[in-house]
């Protein structure tokens, strides 16, 4: 059971504690990689992580999901870091889960099939690994690079088990509402039929245009198909600055998408990897022609798909990056640092990044009249510098 359906049931049978709902609410949210067998999924797993996942030329490799905790790159922590000179650097991080390879069938129980679609429902965000190469020492499932035709027999399958989820909810939201008169289950059902038409197309769920409401009425559908995509399109090593015909292929094909693309070479990202200092990778990327390594966008790019944002506190004991959701007011960003900060919120005192960066100290932001007095309601804003009053 993921978390929000565990966190609804226990709410339906009022045994949830608001220690167990705040454990639940801060649960780390995490990105699924996904994809074809053998497109370099965990190729790319192990250039992000520390955790190596196997990685071998024959399908299923990946049987288990890995999970490895990404450290977030971000300069803006590195900057504060060269004002403050503090006795601790901690960055913020995300959870990345490598899934095992999907084939025609996945949403009948072929291959993995159950395991996989198990495994990428408990995942709040979909990283999509194509195959945009050729080589003929890497076996592909299917015969041939197709990237297009890879990246619908994924979405296919999803949507065949979406589809089932929403007919298998028609069908209890049908009888409720027949024999009850709740506007709620009226408004759910006519949201699953939207559904069902868009799936039956072969659409994925997010393609539908939503109100508000209903946004956080589809929430209690938990469809697969609604999870945000990036798409990653892994290439060879000369095609890692400009892309391919392949690459172009797919842009076409998801441009009625609302998702994000990014050209990574795996195989070139996993010797980059293993070069262990800063110049001899400096010196690898100059001769590619490229300014950072891909896994650093990828990461960032992966952030921002879950919706989350960075705060910052920094002084001479620790200058430390905190992870939050966008549209987070800020007692509930004093409580990630620690509950107390937020049972006794008081108030938040503010500098903006810039101005911190500019002026070069608390002290300076103070006497410039930089640092705002915010209250309840303020919504903490990325790259916030952030001091919390608290009274317990």
């Amino acid at each position: 059971m993921v978390k929000s359906e565990l966190l609804i049931a226990l709410k339906e049978k009022k045994q949830l504690t608001l220690s167990t709902e705040k454990y639940l609410l801060n649960m780390a949210l995490k990105c699924g990689i996904v994809g074809l067998p053998n497109v370099g999924k965990s190729t790319l797993f192990n250039c992000l992580s520390s955790a190596k996942a196997q990685s071998a030329n024959f399908p299923f490799c990946t049987i288990e999901p890995n999970i490895g905790v990404i450290t977030v790159p971000d300069e803006r922590l590195i900057k504060l870091a060269e004002i403050d000179k503090p006795k601790k650097v901690v960055p913020t991080t995300i959870e990345i889960s490598d899934i095992a390879g999907l084939v025609k069938g996945a949403s009948r129980g072929e291959g993995l099939g159950n395991q996989f679609l198990s495994n990428i429902r408990e995942t709040d965000a979909i990283i999509h690994v194509v195959r945009c190469f050729d080589n003929d020492n890497v076996t592909h499932v299917d015969g041939s690079v197709d990237p297009v035709r890879d990246k619908e027999i994924v979405d296919a399958e999803l949507q065949l088990k979406d589809l089932e989820t929403i007919e298998n909810r028609l069908d209890k939201l049908g009888k409720q509402a027949k024999h009850g008169n709740d506007p709620k289950t009226k408004k759910m059902y006519d949201l699953a039929i939207q559904y069902k038409n868009i799936l039956e197309q072969g659409n994925s769920a997010r393609t539908l245009k939503l109100s508000e409401e209903e946004i956080k009425l589809a929430k209690d559908f938990f469809l697969l198909t609604n999870k945000p995509v990036l798409y990653i399109c892994n290439v060879d090593e000369n095609s890692a600055k400009t892309g391919n015909r392949y690459v172009e292929d797919l842009k076409v094909a998801i441009k009625d998408e609302d998702s994000e693309l990014l050209i990574i070479a795996a195989a070139t990202e996993a010797d980059i990897a293993e070069l262990e200092t800063y110049e001899d990778k400096r010196m690898f990327l100059d001769e590619l022609g490229l300014d950072e390594p891909g896994v650093n966008k990828l990461i960032r790019s992966a952030y921002r798909l879950l919706r989350l944002q960075t705060f910052f506190t920094t002084g001479p004991d620790e200058s430390r990056a905190w992870t939050f959701v966008s549209g987070t007011k800020a007692p509930r960003a004093a409580g990630i640092i620690h509950t107390d900060f937020e049972r006794g919120f008081i108030r938040a005192e503010v500098i903006k990044y810039d101005d911190y960066l500019k002026l070069g100290s608390e002290h300076a932001c103070r006497d410039a009249g930089k640092i705002a007095i915010e209250g309840k309601e303020y919504v903490v804003q990325d790259g916030d510098i952030m001091h919390f009053r608290f009274n317990v």
